[in-house]
């Protein structure tokens, strides 16, 4: 994890630099800035038609009843493409459109759903008692209405 971390941090802002360079030698200075501001703006907008429609999509599925899971990691996809598309470089520029394009972003959420079932979900409810170890719960459901306080542990009195 460590290694992807330098590299994402480290690595990844000087191929962005150098690549700006080299289009900045090509084309020129102001139409490179010019070039990177109009990305960044036309990729606020895409980003904003997508999450609208990951939005309205979120809200179909709560309506019909379903777990909008799909759609919350589109919502994290775009988020992610909304963030990218902040930073300056045509790198991060041209991920960020990668995954504003709903075919690719459907590529990538199938992996990542995938990947979350694999580990058992989105959320693994662990529980534990005062007198002993922590004992997972699977797919247990609490009624929140019915909380009861824990029983009292033999020879301990307040």
């Amino acid at each position: 994890m460590f290694v992807l971390l330098a590299i994402a941090f480290l690595l990844v802002p000087i191929a962005e630099i150098y690549l700006i360079v080299q289009v900045a030698g090509g084309i020129g200075v102001p139409e490179t800035i010019l070039l990177l501001v109009a990305i960044s703006a036309l990729g606020a907008w895409l980003t904003k038609i997508a999450g609208v429609s990951v939005l309205y999509r979120l809200q179909r599925t709560v309506r019909a009843g379903r777990v909008p899971s799909a759609e919350i990691v589109d919502g994290a996809l775009v988020l992610l493409a909304g963030a990218l598309m902040i930073t300056p470089g045509f790198l991060s520029d041209a991920l960020a459109i990668v995954l504003l394009l709903p075919p690719t972003r459907a590529v990538i959420r199938r992996l990542v759903l995938h990947r979350i079932r694999e580990r058992g979900g989105f959320f693994n409810l662990v529980t534990s008692t005062p007198w002993g170890p922590p004992a997972s719960t699977g797919d247990a459901v609490w009624d929140v209405e019915s909380w009861e306080d824990p029983p009292e542990r033999p020879g301990l009195s307040p």
